[in-house]
């Protein structure tokens, strides 16, 4: 037994020393000894260092210093390796701290531009690259530098010295926050698969950016010697926001990456970042499917990197250039390590083995017999046709890149992490300390003082505390039995608006030697404010953003409230994951009790009472009683000196009322007649009136309306300063907006606001929730020029689109697009198969649809006024328009509301791709050109990036039911051909030209069956269902095979007519 045990301990000896001079041979000595980085090329004097590739090099040394941990006498051996590591992390954060004017730039405008630099000299630190010359946006590096920090210095290594290096690591959590929005050129340099210069969202920076910031919330970067002013703080409704985006962007990579290699660190072994099983399952079943091959897997595909074809004088690719890389994309073994890593991880050695076995066949040796991992696998110049002809029937050689002399430093270092794994000489909890693979609902409490995130809790119970804003509103309240505080009775703990709290957040991660502001102006969501803060020695609570009294008219809306307190409480018990209880306070002013505003709002207070809410569970009871269950954070970092002035918080206060005065409930707001939204006057008769005549109209004038028309004819012509007898003309309009939001005139409501340009809160992150479920936003106004969005925009050019492009027709339709932008944003998170079958989102045109709807339920009276309806309303009729009601409908309104929402059928994108493959010379509609080429050579069918253009062709057709039309005919031609195979279009496609002969078809029938005149109008096609001997497939169809007919008809094999 003694025996075996000395065996077992030596051949662990042997195989750490082995694998000591292969770390030493193939990695270390190419470690630069003044920055410690590791160059991407070990040979040639231009030597430069990508942080990503040392981030695996260090990782590599420290993993094989955890291995020496065991030995009692290792000869110095750990000391040198994981200083090794140290050298290395601190090289990065050297050349990153030199940049830290970039850091500061990015936090407020995150471009490409003002990023960080992810490649610099292997010796100096210096730059290499402009941000011209090299993508250096990739949040990927900064995250996997975040990452590994944080697993080294839980392992025991120190590696940030000062507060100078922690402000800057704090100041890097709040670029990584933003990741969910910040397109980027990801971990392959190139952005977007066609290599143009394009950036794009990749699942693969975002997941690892949600990774980065699990493992550092709440982390002493000082380790077990740390203090409170070494702590790192995360946005937990930024890092929830990162979450949701990369489950709406899983299994693809991005826009026009389907699936991508890039996606193994981020699903395994480094970042572990999905949490559902399932979804981890899908995105790794797609990349194994779709990329792998014998000598590793394709980064993506049609991935011209190293490929023989490729002209490497060039930066960026040729439009349809990278048809040309289709079945010879060159493959990688570095991903079989991935793979055998994750199968270690995941208890799974049937999958170890798989790709060990695989691996063995593909690694060179060194002239010292040390393993080498080839950089990728190509298919030389000459065989490329053959492959092409015959995919994986050529041999493929390995790159000059993983030889003796020529490591790969990063497939070099993850071998020997995989070895070491295999070999049992480290396991996964030694090189993933802090427990990243573990699943959620397995990892065990961590205490910790300022971070408490822990398992998803399904069946959450949320604590909430009612909040009276004066005492007599309490008192009359608890005639109703419903039991509040106010302020004064919450003291010593204070009541803070979120903003206060987004002032003291201000003050965490300011640096003046580097020139670092503290945390962005950035507001703070309901998770956030559902803990309790200790705060300069005081206890505070925050109430949530929506209890804000914005500037924006939508919080008029009592019953609009009511819909956002349930929604808060359903989002916080779905992604709450902290240990501890939410802490939810409910603000209750008097002006949410006037008139019709006291039922709802008495409604609620009683759900809440009774205990659910929404569907919610919730438990009411005073601050005192609840602050024990809840989750304390700790703001340290507001450290205040006895000469410092401490900062200025404001708490909300209570509302100072005369003692036995009483609620004014019956203050009712009458109804409101339509004659009240109207004005009284005639814009275009007081256009051509002087500014004299304007201002005594307005003087003697008592309605609303009226007068806002007048005011917008001044402010137009005199400008927003001029001087009326009630002040400038902004304040009068000012003043209206209030006035006409107090006695809900919304039209005049939504004009007032449109003219003093009011912009709602929370409209960027609306768009960003759009974008992320691979959808695009356009704004404007219907049958009028519109913007698309695509990427994430900051507030200040989304006010800029909305205002030049919706105001064309009616200033009121500026301000209801960023109504339908929020309540689009809020749905889409929760209910996103409302949206399904539309890839591009017109606000516009839903706009349209809405009007559309009300005209059909006025039947023959006349129609509701959209603008006259209250933000609830609007929402309602939103919801109701996205959920199918049309039984019973005739085919006209349902055309009409489908073609309004840009509604297609299931696989119809697919279908225009095989169309295009059987139509040489492109598909037309609406004078917008479809080509097959070079699209068929630039995209493939499943990508998002097709799909948009085909988007794009049907964008200038102007009539919501014509467009519907279209779609219906692109599916009759699909059918067609599908079931045709020997028939292709020879001519140009005019889709236009077709309904023309289809309705043509229909006329002469109806001419014959019906006895109608001849017209021009197509309501009856248009009314006329799809189905049936006379529907309007059956002429479409009629149309399509008439075009088909008019040219050659291909030989087929198995034609039955053909007899040799």
């Amino acid at each position: 037994m003694a025996s075996h045990l000395a065996d077992v301990s030596w051949r662990m000896l042997e195989l750490r020393a082995r694998s000591k001079r292969s770390v030493k041979s193939t990695v270390l000595l190419y470690q630069s000894p003044t920055t410690g980085l590791f160059p991407t090329k070990t040979f040639g004097d231009n030597q430069k260092a990508k942080v990503q590739d040392s981030l695996y090099c260090a990782a590599c040394a420290w993993a094989l210093a955890l291995a020496y941990r065991r030995i009692d006498d290792d000869k110095g051996r750990t000391h040198e390796l994981e200083h090794s590591a140290i050298k290395c992390m601190r090289g990065i954060l050297y050349c990153c701290m030199r940049q830290a004017d970039k850091v500061q730039q990015f936090k407020q405008d995150p471009r490409p531009s003002k990023c960080l630099h992810s490649v610099f000299s292997a010796h100096s630190g210096d730059e290499v690259f402009s941000h011209d010359e090299y993508g250096h946006l990739q949040i990927n590096a900064v995250s996997l530098f975040l990452l590994y920090l944080v697993e080294m210095i839980s392992s025991g290594l120190q590696i940030i010295y000062n507060t100078d290096e922690v402000s800057f690591i704090q100041n890097l959590v709040f670029c990584v926050e933003r990741a969910y929005r910040v397109p980027d050129f990801g971990i392959w340099e190139r952005g977007s698969k066609y290599n143009n210069g394009s950036t794009e969202l990749h699942s693969s920076s975002v997941g690892l950016a949600k990774a980065a910031l699990e493992a550092i919330n709440g982390f002493n970067l000082f380790g077990n010697q740390g203090c409170s002013w070494s702590i790192i703080f995360v946005d937990l409704d930024a890092h929830n926001r990162n979450r949701q985006t990369l489950c709406s962007l899983l299994p693809r990579e991005s826009r026009s990456h389907n699936t991508d290699a890039a996606l193994l660190p981020c699903i395994s072994y480094p970042a572990f970042a999905v949490d559902d099983d399932a979804l981890y399952s899908q995105t790794l079943d797609k990349i194994v499917r779709k990329l792998k091959g014998k000598y590793g897997f394709k980064r993506f595909l049609r991935d011209g990197y190293r490929t023989s074809l490729e002209d490497r004088n060039r930066r960026y690719y040729k439009p349809a250039e990278i048809k040309l890389f289709d079945g010879i994309e060159c493959e990688f073994p570095l991903f079989f390590i991935f793979m055998m890593i994750d199968g270690i991880f995941r208890g799974n050695p049937q999958q170890v083995k798989e790709y060990q076995e695989l691996l063995d066949h593909l690694l060179q040796h060194s002239s010292e017999g040390y393993p080498v991992v080839p950089k990728y696998y190509y298919v030389p110049a000459d065989f490329v046709e053959l492959e092409k002809k015959n995919p994986g029937s050529q041999k493929r050689f390995p790159s000059n890149s993983g030889r003796d002399g020529k490591f790969f430093l990063w497939g070099q270092a993850l071998y020997i992490i995989a070895k070491l794994l295999v070999d049992g000489l480290v396991n996964p909890k030694d090189i993933d300390p802090v427990g990243r693979y573990i699943p959620p609902q397995d990892q065990r409490n961590v205490s910790m003082r300022y971070s408490n995130q822990g398992p998803l809790e399904n069946d959450l119970v949320v604590h909430v505390a009612l909040i009276a804003e004066s005492q007599r509103l309490q008192v009359f309240l608890n005639t109703y039995g419903i039991q509040t505080q106010t302020p004064q009775q919450v003291e010593p703990i204070q009541i803070w608006a979120q903003q206060e709290l987004v002032k003291a957040y201000f003050h965490l991660g300011i640096n003046d030697k580097l020139g670092l502001s503290g945390r962005p102006d950035r507001p703070i969501g309901c998770l956030g404010t559902s803990k309790i803060y200790r705060i300069l020695g005081k206890t505070v609570v925050c109430y949530p953003i929506i209890f804000d009294l914005s500037d924006f008219y939508m919080s008029q809306d009592v019953m609009l409230l009511i819909d956002d307190i349930k929604n808060a409480l359903q989002f916080i018990k779905q992604y709450w994951k902290m240990h501890g209880r939410p802490l939810f306070l409910v603000l209750i002013r008097e002006d949410n009790i006037r008139g019709s505003r006291f039922n709802p709002i008495l409604d609620m207070l009683a759900a809440f009472k009774k205990g659910v809410v929404g569907g919610v569970k919730v438990h009411a009871d005073r601050v005192q009683t609840l602050i024990s269950g809840a989750v304390v954070e700790q703001l340290d970092f507001l450290r205040i000196s006895e000469t410092e002035e401490p900062p200025d918080f404001k708490s909300f206060e209570e509302l100072e009322l005369p003692k036995h005065s009483k609620v004014k409930r019956q203050t009712s707001t009458p109804n409101v007649s339509e004659l009240e939204q109207q004005p009284e006057v005639n814009i275009n008769d007081w256009k051509i009136r002087s500014t004299y005549e304007i201002l005594q109209k307005l003087h003697d004038c008592n309605c609303l309306a009226s007068q806002a028309m007048l005011l917008s004819i001044l402010l137009k012509r005199e400008g927003p300063n001029f001087i009326t007898k009630e002040g400038t003309i902004s304040d009068h309009i000012e003043r209206i907006y209030r006035r006409a939001g107090s006695k809900k005139l919304w039209s005049v409501v939504r004009f007032a606001a449109s003219l003093l340009g009011k912009l709602v809160d929370s409209l960027a992150p609306s768009i960003t929730n759009v974008l992320v479920q691979g959808k695009q936003v356009t704004l404007g106004a219907f049958g009028h020029e519109e913007e698309v969005i695509s990427n994430p925009l900051s507030p200040g050019v989304i006010k800029n689109i909305i205002y030049n492009k919706c105001n064309l027709q009616d200033e009121r339709e500026a301000v209801i697009q960023q109504e339908l932008v929020i309540h689009i944003g809020w749905i889409i998170s929760n209910s996103p198969e409302l949206f399904s079958g539309m890839l591009k989102i017109r606000v516009g045109w839903i706009i349209h649809a809405m009007k559309y709807e009300l005209k059909i339920r006025a039947g023959d009276m006349p129609p509701r006024d959209l603008y006259q309806l209250s933000p609830s309303e609007v929402k309602q009729l939103l919801l109701d328009i996205l959920q199918p009601q049309q039984q019973g409908r005739c085919w006209l309104n349902r055309r009409q509301i489908d073609g309004s929402l840009n509604r297609t059928p299931h696989g119809f994108y697919d279908r225009v791709w095989q169309i295009l493959e059987r139509t040489p010379n492109g598909v037309i509609v609406a004078e917008k050109y479809l080509p097959q080429q070079p699209t068929l050579s630039d995209m493939t069918m499943y990508e998002m990036n097709f799909s948009l253009l085909v988007e794009d062709m049907l964008q200038n057709i102007d009539q919501p039911e014509y467009r519907q039309i279209i779609v219906e005919l692109l599916m009759v031609v699909s059918v067609i051909l599908e079931r045709n195979p020997e028939l292709e279009f020879q001519d140009k496609v005019d889709l236009d030209k077709l309904v023309k002969e289809a309705f043509h078809y229909f006329q002469k029938d109806e001419i014959r069956l019906k006895g109608v005149e001849k017209q021009d109008d197509m309501t009856s096609f248009y009314n006329t269902p799809p189905m049936g001997k006379r529907g309007t497939c059956s002429y479409l169809t009629k149309a399509v095979m008439n075009l088909l007919l008019e040219g050659e008809v291909k030989p087929c094999s198995d034609d039955p007519c053909t007899i040799s």
